[in-house]
């Protein structure tokens, strides 16, 4: 499947597509972009629920403008990736060990034959929630991972436990492949931008939507029961403080201040208790880091371009 483009969001001219096959059979699509020259490494552009690669050109030239190789992944269920139900809008995992398949499929397939080393990760919300969880395991194929809202835990859930129990409940009874309750097949690519929970940027959040217009096979709706019981296992491990003491990677975890998906402030405390860790709150911005306003994004790419061995330095020489 080819990437999509916009007359405001044009596709990186060089781009790769290819559909690689993870260790238990699905296709997921892949792109990469390596530019001619003053290569630094390979970052790896790893998204968040329901997010495809469309919406990271921007950042993918910014990256291919610091002398970075691309490589971008739409995760199994969304995107351009195979979906698991026959309703195609049905965001579902039964596991999210599942998605440690598609980062070995990444590294097999796409990193490992055609982009440089050192290879870092640029990861967002549920993307960064995979990769932390790759990382505990020792089983990290990036020298760092820069982190935006990671999904440590849900903002604004009030009876957690009560949501847990009733997740659990619901699979039990065989409804892990039902639209999580109060949800349906609309893309929150398709509501309105006033009110809306992930940018202050319009113009950013209108280019989200006009890819989904132009493709609507690349969106995706609510999440399904099982997802939702999926993800709370995972962040229940999160939890434990022992869990980031446990993680060698080096991460930069940058948080939304004004975040109304993620929690920041379970976020700060699993960040503070890095092992090699960063944290950085960006005040006032919302979920979607890298979609917001350059003035929030601004502070991002300062972030970034210190963590990332070599940026600053290559910077320093071309000025």
């Amino acid at each position: 499947m080819q990437l999509i483009g916009t007359p405001d969001s044009l596709v990186p001219p060089g781009a790769r597509v290819e559909m690689v096959r993870a260790a238990d059979g699905v296709l997921l699509r892949t792109a990469r972009w390596v530019p001619q020259t003053a290569l630094r490494g390979t970052v790896a552009v790893l998204p968040g629920r329901a997010e495809f690669i469309e919406k990271y050109f921007e950042v993918i030239v910014q990256l291919l403008d610091r002398g970075f190789a691309v490589a971008a992944l739409d995760w199994r269920g969304q995107g351009g990736s195979a979906r698991p139900l026959k309703n195609p809008r049905k965001g579902h995992v039964r596991d999210f060990a599942l998605f440690t398949r598609d980062v070995d499929a990444l590294v097999d397939d796409v990193l490992g034959p055609s982009c440089p080393q050192p290879w870092f990760a640029l990861c967002h919300s549920m993307g960064g929630a995979i990769m932390l969880d790759i990382a505990h395991a020792g089983r990290c194929p990036f020298e760092r991972l820069a982190i935006t809202a990671p999904m440590i835990d849900i903002a604004g859930l009030r009876r957690r436990r009560g949501a847990r129990a009733l997740a659990q409940g619901l699979s039990a009874l065989g409804l892990g492949r039902a639209f999580a309750p109060g949800g349906g097949s609309a893309s929150i690519a398709t509501l309105p931008f006033a009110g809306n929970a992930l940018t202050s940027d319009p113009v950013r959040y209108a280019r989200a939507a006009e890819i989904v217009a132009l493709a609507p096979n690349l969106a995706l709706g609510w999440p399904t029961v099982g997802w939702v019981h999926a993800a709370f296992r995972l962040m229940r491990r999160f939890e434990d403080p022992d869990y980031p003491r446990n993680t060698n990677t080096p991460v930069l975890v940058i948080a939304a201040g004004d975040d109304a998906v993620t929690d920041t402030r379970a976020i700060e405390r699993f960040a503070e208790r890095l092992r090699a860790g960063r944290l950085i709150v960006i005040d006032g911005a919302k979920h979607e880091i890298l979609m917001e306003r350059d003035c929030f994004r601004d502070q991002f790419w300062a972030a970034f371009d210190q963590f990332i061995p070599g940026v600053e330095a290559a910077k320093a020489r071309t000025a």
